[in-house]
Protein backbone atom coordinates (compact mmCIF):
# COMPACT_ATOMS: atom_id res chain seq x y z
CA UNK A 1 0.00 0.00 0.00
CA UNK A 2 1.67 3.66 -0.93
CA UNK A 3 0.32 6.07 1.85
CA UNK A 4 1.25 8.97 -0.08
CA UNK A 5 -1.99 8.01 -1.45
CA UNK A 6 -3.82 8.79 1.09
CA UNK A 7 -2.35 11.98 1.55
CA UNK A 8 -4.54 15.03 0.19
CA UNK A 9 -2.07 18.59 -0.32
CA UNK A 10 -4.10 21.56 -0.31
CA UNK A 11 -2.05 24.63 -1.10
CA UNK A 12 -1.72 27.87 0.35
CA UNK A 13 -3.98 26.82 3.81
CA UNK A 14 -3.73 27.85 6.74
CA UNK A 15 -1.94 30.83 4.87
CA UNK A 16 -0.67 31.43 1.67
CA UNK A 17 2.75 29.92 0.43
CA UNK A 18 1.47 26.74 3.38
CA UNK A 19 1.27 23.43 1.46
CA UNK A 20 -1.08 22.01 4.30
CA UNK A 21 -0.81 17.67 4.00
CA UNK A 22 -4.32 16.44 5.07
CA UNK A 23 -4.21 13.12 6.54
CA UNK A 24 -8.22 13.15 6.45
CA UNK A 25 -8.29 10.54 3.32
CA UNK A 26 -5.75 8.33 5.57
CA UNK A 27 -8.45 7.98 8.24
CA UNK A 28 -10.92 7.25 6.44
CA UNK A 29 -9.59 4.34 4.85
CA UNK A 30 -9.06 1.82 7.72
CA UNK A 31 -6.81 -0.48 5.84
CA UNK A 32 -4.47 2.63 4.79
CA UNK A 33 -5.06 4.09 8.92
CA UNK A 34 -4.12 0.09 10.40
CA UNK A 35 -0.88 0.17 8.63
CA UNK A 36 0.42 3.71 9.93
CA UNK A 37 -0.72 2.14 13.36
CA UNK A 38 0.69 -0.91 12.78
CA UNK A 39 4.17 0.18 10.76
CA UNK A 40 5.00 2.74 14.39
CA UNK A 41 3.71 0.17 16.88
CA UNK A 42 6.42 -1.75 15.11
CA UNK A 43 8.72 0.87 15.03
CA UNK A 44 8.13 1.21 18.56
CA UNK A 45 9.15 -2.61 19.55
CA UNK A 46 13.11 -0.99 19.11
CA UNK A 47 12.62 1.21 22.27
CA UNK A 48 11.69 1.15 25.36
CA UNK A 49 8.11 2.86 25.59
CA UNK A 50 6.08 3.84 29.61
CA UNK A 51 4.29 6.49 27.97
CA UNK A 52 2.56 8.15 24.80
CA UNK A 53 2.26 11.74 23.96
CA UNK A 54 0.12 13.05 21.29
CA UNK A 55 0.67 16.31 19.93
CA UNK A 56 -2.54 18.38 19.70
CA UNK A 57 -4.60 18.06 17.18
CA UNK A 58 -3.71 15.68 14.85
CA UNK A 59 -0.99 13.65 16.42
CA UNK A 60 -4.32 12.71 18.92
CA UNK A 61 -5.44 10.29 15.94
CA UNK A 62 -2.26 8.54 15.97
CA UNK A 63 -1.07 8.58 19.43
CA UNK A 64 -4.19 7.27 20.49
CA UNK A 65 -4.79 3.92 18.37
CA UNK A 66 -0.66 3.86 19.32
CA UNK A 67 -1.54 3.55 22.86
CA UNK A 68 -4.48 1.47 22.50
CA UNK A 69 -2.36 -1.03 20.92
CA UNK A 70 0.89 -0.86 22.84
CA UNK A 71 -1.39 -0.65 26.17
CA UNK A 72 0.16 2.10 27.58
CA UNK A 73 -0.49 5.79 28.92
CA UNK A 74 -1.43 8.18 26.99
CA UNK A 75 -1.16 11.86 27.50
CA UNK A 76 -1.97 15.13 25.59
CA UNK A 77 -0.01 17.63 24.70
CA UNK A 78 -2.31 20.50 24.15
CA UNK A 79 -2.36 24.14 22.60
CA UNK A 80 -2.57 26.62 25.67
CA UNK A 81 -5.45 27.15 27.36
CA UNK A 82 -7.13 23.74 26.75
CA UNK A 83 -6.10 21.65 29.90
CA UNK A 84 -8.56 21.90 32.98
CA UNK A 85 -5.28 21.39 35.81
CA UNK A 86 -2.20 22.90 36.70
CA UNK A 87 0.34 22.69 33.53
CA UNK A 88 3.86 23.26 32.53
CA UNK A 89 4.20 25.39 29.46
CA UNK A 90 6.66 25.86 26.09
CA UNK A 91 5.74 28.83 23.23
CA UNK A 92 7.77 28.12 20.37
CA UNK A 93 8.26 29.70 16.41
CA UNK A 94 5.91 27.51 14.15
CA UNK A 95 6.10 27.12 10.07
CA UNK A 96 3.84 30.56 10.12
CA UNK A 97 4.33 32.22 13.18
CA UNK A 98 4.40 31.17 16.98
CA UNK A 99 2.47 28.86 19.46
CA UNK A 100 2.26 27.36 23.10
CA UNK A 101 1.87 24.10 24.30
CA UNK A 102 1.28 23.02 27.78
CA UNK A 103 0.65 19.48 29.48
CA UNK A 104 -0.81 18.51 32.96
CA UNK A 105 2.17 19.13 35.40
CA UNK A 106 1.51 15.79 36.88
CA UNK A 107 1.53 13.89 33.04
CA UNK A 108 4.74 12.75 33.20
CA UNK A 109 6.53 10.66 36.43
CA UNK A 110 10.28 11.00 36.50
CA UNK A 111 12.31 8.61 34.80
CA UNK A 112 9.75 7.45 32.14
CA UNK A 113 10.61 6.85 28.58
CA UNK A 114 8.29 8.84 25.76
CA UNK A 115 7.18 7.81 22.89
CA UNK A 116 5.94 11.36 20.90
CA UNK A 117 3.37 11.03 18.20
CA UNK A 118 2.63 13.42 15.75
CA UNK A 119 0.91 13.62 12.63
CA UNK A 120 3.89 15.74 10.74
CA UNK A 121 7.24 17.41 10.94
CA UNK A 122 7.59 20.74 9.42
CA UNK A 123 9.99 23.13 11.22
CA UNK A 124 10.08 20.69 14.38
CA UNK A 125 9.08 23.91 16.63
CA UNK A 126 6.33 21.74 17.96
CA UNK A 127 8.10 18.27 18.69
CA UNK A 128 11.30 20.43 20.17
CA UNK A 129 8.88 21.83 22.47
CA UNK A 130 7.23 18.57 23.65
CA UNK A 131 10.57 17.16 23.54
CA UNK A 132 11.25 19.96 26.77
CA UNK A 133 7.97 19.64 28.69
CA UNK A 134 8.70 16.20 28.84
CA UNK A 135 12.63 16.26 29.67
CA UNK A 136 11.49 19.24 32.40
CA UNK A 137 9.13 16.87 33.97
CA UNK A 138 11.95 14.63 34.53
CA UNK A 139 11.17 11.82 31.94
CA UNK A 140 13.16 10.76 28.77
CA UNK A 141 12.07 11.28 24.98
CA UNK A 142 12.73 7.66 24.06
CA UNK A 143 11.77 8.54 20.26
CA UNK A 144 9.93 10.81 18.47
CA UNK A 145 7.78 9.53 15.51
CA UNK A 146 5.70 10.92 12.38
CA UNK A 147 3.81 10.12 9.86
CA UNK A 148 5.15 12.58 7.58
CA UNK A 149 8.26 14.37 7.54
CA UNK A 150 8.55 17.90 4.94
CA UNK A 151 12.39 17.49 4.13
CA UNK A 152 12.82 20.81 2.34
CA UNK A 153 11.97 22.66 6.18
CA UNK A 154 14.70 20.74 7.63
CA UNK A 155 12.73 19.87 11.21
CA UNK A 156 15.12 17.23 11.39
CA UNK A 157 18.08 19.71 12.32
CA UNK A 158 16.47 21.14 15.15
CA UNK A 159 15.77 17.55 16.51
CA UNK A 160 19.71 16.69 16.64
CA UNK A 161 20.69 14.23 19.38
CA UNK A 162 16.53 12.48 19.42
CA UNK A 163 15.68 9.43 17.90
CA UNK A 164 13.53 10.42 15.22
CA UNK A 165 11.08 8.35 12.93
CA UNK A 166 8.81 9.24 9.87
CA UNK A 167 6.88 6.89 7.67
CA UNK A 168 7.27 8.71 4.70
CA UNK A 169 9.12 12.21 3.74
CA UNK A 170 8.04 14.16 0.86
Amino acid sequence: MELRDYIRNIPDFPKPGIQFKDITPLLKSPDAFREVVEAIAHYCTTVAVDAIAGIDARGFLLAGALAYKLRKPLIPVRKEGKLPFLTNKVTYELEYGNDTIEVHQDAFTNGQNVVIVDDLLATGGTMAATARLIETSGARVAAMIVLIELMDLNGRDLLEGYSLHSLMQV
